[in-house]
C-alpha cells in the first residue's frame, strides 16, 4: 500500500489534486475534503487507504456485478495477457476471445440480433449505435433520418452524441450541448410525473400520445431511432409504467423509427434476467451493453444489432469500400477474455437465480423505506432500487434543492459504512454486486435505516 501523510506535499492525496482531473467532481469541494482513495476490494466490500471499509451500495457505478476480486476474472486476464495482450479488429484481423464473445453474446441475446460491433464504455456503445442508425438509414435511401429521441431526464452517457441524449443537465451544461439531432419525450416518472387518479396504464397511454405529437412536430421521415434504458438507472432508477413498451414499439414500427435498448445498466442480470429488454417485453433493433459484461474488470462495451441492419450496413460497406467506423481497442483479447469468462461464470454459478432468489428480501427492505416521512416514492427490481425524497407532510412535494437533501444522506450513509449514490431526481439508489447475500443485504439497510431514521427529523425541520 502507497503510505501517506495527510497534507504533505508527497501525499496521495496532494498528488491526486495537483495532477487529477476527476469526473462529476467539484473541484473545490474535493480540495476541502480531499480524495478518498480507494485501495483494496474484496467480495461486495472496499477499503480505502485509511483502512475505512465500507459496502459498496452501487456496485462501485453499476458496474462490479461479480464483486471484488474474483479470483477467475483476474485469472482469465493474466492468462490472455500471456498469450496475446493485445491485438486489433481492422482490415478483416481479429482475436479467438473477440470471435468467441461476439458467438456468446448473440446466442443470449433476443433472437432477432444478429451482429456484434465492440467498444469501450457505454457512451461510445451508444454513439456507436447512433452511427450505425445513421449509415443504416442513409443505405437505404433515407438519410434525412438523423433525428433520435430519447426521454427527459435519461442518461446515455457523455461523448458528444450520447451526452446530448443525455437529458440531464449536468451532462451538458458549459459544453454547447445537446446537438440539434436529439429530441426528448416525457419522461416515464409515474411518481412525479403523472397526473392526480391518473393510473400507471393512463400514464403509459398519455406518453405514447406526447411521442406521437413530438414524431409529427419533426416528421417521422426525419427520425431515425428511439433509445431507452429498459429501466432508467441515473436518471432516478425509474422502472417504466404498465404496459409502456408495449404500447411504445407499435409505434415506432408505424414510422419506421428504429428501437435502441441501451443495457449499459440492465443488462447481464441487474433486473433478474440477462437483459432488461426481457424483463420488460423489449424487442430491440439494436442493443447496447457495457459495465456488467466484464463485471466492469476492465473497459468493454458492446452494439448488437438486428440481422436486418447488420446485412444493410455490410452491404453499405461493400459500396463504399469499408466500414469505416471503429476503436483501437474495439473487441480488446483481454478484455474479451474476461467477458467470456464473466458470462461463463453467470451461467456455471446461476447467478440469475440467485438474484431472483435475493430480489424478495431487497423489495422488502427497499419498500421498508417508506416508513420515513421524507420518503415518498421506493422502487425496485431484480437487485437495484430507490428511494425519492420528499417534503415531509405532503404528496410529493420536493424539498427545496439547495438542501441538497439526497447529497447530504448520502454522505451520512457513507460515514456508516455504505456507498451509495444520490439520483438527480433527489433520491439515493441502490444497486449492490449481484453475488451479495441475504445477510450482507440485512446489513446494508440496516446501516442505512439507522441514518435515515436520523435524516428523517432532520428533514421535518427544514419543511
Amino acid at each position: 500500500m502507497d503510505k501517506i501523510i495527510k497534507g504533505s506535499k508527497n501525499s496521495l492525496e496532494s498528488k491526486s489534486l495537483d495532477y487529477h482531473l476527476q469526473p462529476y467532481t467539484n473541484p473545490e469541494l474535493v480540495s476541502q475534503s480531499g480524495p478518498q482513495i480507494i485501495h483494496s476490494g474484496d467480495g461486495i466490500k472496499v477499503t480505502d487507504i485509511d483502512g475505512n471499509t465500507y459496502i459498496e451500495g452501487m456496485s462501485g457505478l453499476w458496474c462490479v456485478s461479480l464483486g471484488f476480486k474474483e479470483p477467475t476474472l483476474i485469472e482469465a486476464a493474466i492468462s490472455q495477457m500471456e498469450s496475446l495482450p493485445f491485438y486489433h479488429s481492422f482490415t478483416g484481423k481479429t482475436s479467438a476471445p473477440a470471435i468467441r464473445l461476439s458467438e456468446k453474446l448473440i446466442e443470449i441475446s433476443p433472437d432477432n440480433l444478429q451482429k456484434v460491433f465492440f467498444c469501450n464504455s457505454g457512451s461510445e456503445a451508444n454513439d456507436t449505435a447512433i452511427k450505425i442508425v445513421w449509415y443504416y438509414q442513409a443505405a437505404k435511401g433515407k438519410p434525412e433520418k438523423t433525428k433520435i429521441i430519447s426521454r427527459k431526464g435519461s442518461y446515455h452517457g457523455v461523448t458528444l452524441a450520447a451526452a446530448s441524449l443525455t437529458a440531464l443537465p449536468y451532462a451538458q451544461v458549459g459544453f454547447g450541448l445537446p446537438l440539434d439531432f436529439a429530441l426528448h419525450t416525457t419522461s416515464p416518472h409515474y411518481f412525479q410525473k403523472s397526473y392526480d387518479q391518473e393510473t400507471e396504464l393512463e400514464f403509459s397511454t398519455r406518453l405514447v400520445s406526447d411521442l406521437e405529437i413530438l414524431i409529427n412536430s419533426h416528421g417521422a421521415e426525419n427520425i431515425g431511432a428511439f433509445i431507452a434504458e429498459p429501466l432508467m438507472g441515473a436518471g432516478g432508477v425509474i422502472l417504466p409504467p404498465e404496459k409502456y413498451f408495449s404500447l411504445i414499439q407499435p409505434v415506432l414500427k408505424k414510422h419506421d423509427i428504429l428501437m435502441i435498448a441501451d443495457e449499459v445498466i440492465c443488462g447481464f442480470g441487474r433486473t433478474g434476467n440477462m437483459w432488461g429488454s426481457e424483463t420488460f417485453n423489449i424487442l430491440p433493433d439494436i442493443l447496447t451493453c457495457a459495465k456488467g459484461l466484464s463485471s466492469a474488470y476492465i473497459p468493454i462495451s458492446a452494439v448488437l444489432m438486428s440481422n436486418d441492419i447488420a446485412e444493410e450496413v455490410e452491404r453499405q460497406a461493400v459500396r463504399l469500400g469499408q466500414f469505416g467506423h471503429g476503436y483501437t481497442y474495439s473487441g480488446h483479447p483481454v478484455a474479451a477474455a474476461v467477458a467470456l469468462k464473466t458470462i461463463e461464470i453467470m451461467e456455471e454459478r446461476g447467478v440469475l437465480d440467485h438474484v431472483k432468489a435475493m430480489e424478495k428480501l431487497f423489495l422488502e427492505r427497499v419498500s421498508d423505506l417508506d416508513r420515513y416521512s421524507c420518503v415518498g416514492d421506493v422502487r425496485a427490481i431484480g437487485l437495484i432500487g430507490a428511494a425519492e425524497f420528499i417534503k415531509p407532510g405532503t404528496d410529493r412535494e420536493k424539498l427545496d434543492p439547495n438542501y441538497k437533501f439526497a447529497t447530504t444522506v448520502v454522505k451520512a450513509i457513507q460515514e456508516n459504512g455504505v456507498i451509495l449514490r444520490a439520483l438527480p431526481i433527489d433520491g439515493i439508489a441502490f444497486c449492490p454486486p449481484l453475488v451479495i447475500t441475504e445477510s450482507e443485504i440485512n446489513e446494508m439497510f440496516d446501516r442505512i435505516q439507522s441514518v435515515l431514521f436520523k435524516m428523517d427529523k432532520i428533514a421535518k425541520t427544514l419543511s
